[in-house]
């Protein structure tokens, strides 16, 4: 289809290779040749005028004009998958359909894990990639890199619809060996004692227990740092170490290692996770279906 002079389908071509600054990535996402896509690239260079990706070093890099092209660019494409999807019935048993979800671990144990096993038997065609979170989360919802995000409620964006999943509670984790006076921990021990801790992105970013402590002035001793919340458990058998972290996660870990769960000796928030989607796409029928599920997994969780 061609606007003026200008063929729409390179407009799918310039979104995967603004994404991927690749043109073999691009022609994967595309499942195109990689010949097809540098053809591509040639007729969008002399559209505008300009190289768009050029080479420095031994990777491509976006030049300014391509860089202000990438939000614009992800916006038609994204309006353009609600308007097309809108009219269209889902059918999830003969569905072929990627769906990308931006999730911490403990999300993606609790979760996703079960997510994954319902549509194993309700939609086979689906695949499911999880991205981790990191500093960029809302940014890749808003450009559209991603179908669904799963974070704490204050992490969402306001300027997007979102849902609350389910609420979770924070309880510290030792090893059965762990020295404590009458089997129960204070909070002058907890202060004493060293720590393991989540933290995530670039900037290490903290999690929602260590941002927490912080707010309220409190200086944990936090000698051992993992860009998990899964590695936490593990982390701290055979030390004295305590890590604070998702009751259910914690019980789940209790069942396969040797430790113990014990209530915080101090009060915490409630941790409140939700969905949250492009707003683009709030209508999309594949989109709907699968809120659907992951909210009818979310209530099955105890």
């Amino acid at each position: 289809m061609r606007l003026g002079h200008f063929d729409l389908n390179l407009f799918v071509t310039l979104d995967a290779l603004l994404d991927t600054r690749s043109i073999t990535r691009a022609a994967e996402r595309l499942h195109i040749g990689a010949s097809a896509t540098s053809s591509a690239l040639g007729r969008l260079r002399e559209h505008f005028g300009d190289e768009l990706l050029v080479q420095v070093g031994r990777r491509m890099e976006l030049t300014p004009l391509a860089q202000s092209l990438r939000e614009p660019v992800r916006d038609v494409i994204l309006r353009s998958h609600a308007t097309l999807a809108s009219g269209k019935r889902f059918d999830p048993a003969t569905a072929r359909r990627r769906f990308v979800f931006n999730a911490s671990d403990y999300a993606t144990t609790v979760l996703l894990t079960p997510l994954v096993q319902a549509l194993e038997a309700e939609a086979p065609g689906i695949v499911v990639d999880i991205v981790g979170l990191g500093d960029s989360s809302v940014e890749r919802l808003e450009r559209g890199d991603v179908d669904f995000a799963i974070y704490p409620e204050r992490n969402a964006s306001p300027d997007h619809p979102r849902l609350q999943l389910m609420e979770e509670t924070y309880s510290c984790v030792v090893w059965t060996g762990h020295h404590l006076k009458g089997g129960q921990m204070d909070f002058d021990h907890y202060m004493r004692a060293r720590h393991v801790a989540a933290q995530f992105g670039d900037q290490r970013v903290a999690t929602f227990e260590s941002w927490f402590m912080a707010t309220h002035g409190v200086q944990r001793n936090v000698v051992v740092t993992a860009s998990s919340f899964n590695a936490l458990p593990l982390l701290v058998v055979g030390t004295q170490r305590i890590a604070t972290m998702h009751t259910r996660l914690a019980r789940m870990y209790a069942r396969l290692l040797p430790i113990r769960v014990l209530p915080a000796p101090f009060e915490m928030p409630v941790l409140k996770l939700v969905l949250q989607w492009n707003r683009l796409l709030d209508h999309a029928p594949d989109h709907c279906w699968l809120r659907e599920r992951i909210l009818a997994v979310a209530e099955q969780v105890v």
